[in-house]
């Protein structure tokens, strides 16, 4: 059975919808902005393997680390970023050790 162009397009388009409205998203370029004293998105699913940068848009410097001691950033000023390759499945939070507000979710499938 074969899907007509048009209900796969509308099937993409509410994937799409879904993924930028519900606060996170599967990993294309795995790229984490670090804006208004937010991660954005606060939520990523990526496959084992892949490297998230986080990039550091804001003038204050912020930190990417691990609620389980898994990576640490230090701090990252403003126009600066900090990568980390993701070996294994499961859910990774992270907070910025100087604004504790400022949390997030890797997914890893």
């Amino acid at each position: 059975m074969t899907m007509s162009c048009s209900l796969r397009a509308a099937i993409m388009t509410g994937f799409i919808a879904t993924a930028l409205t519900s606060g996170s998203a599967f990993a294309e370029e795995a790229t984490v902005r670090i804006k208004s004293f937010m991660f954005m998105p606060a939520a990523m699913s990526i496959h084992t393997g892949d490297t998230v940068t986080w990039k550091n848009m804001d003038e204050e410097p912020h930190t990417v680390t691990s609620l389980t001691g898994l990576f640490r950033s230090g701090g990252i000023d403003g126009g600066g970023s900090y990568s980390f390759k993701f070996e294994k499945p499961g859910v990774y939070k992270y907070t910025c050790s100087i604004h504790p507000q400022m949390t997030g979710t890797i997914t890893v499938q």
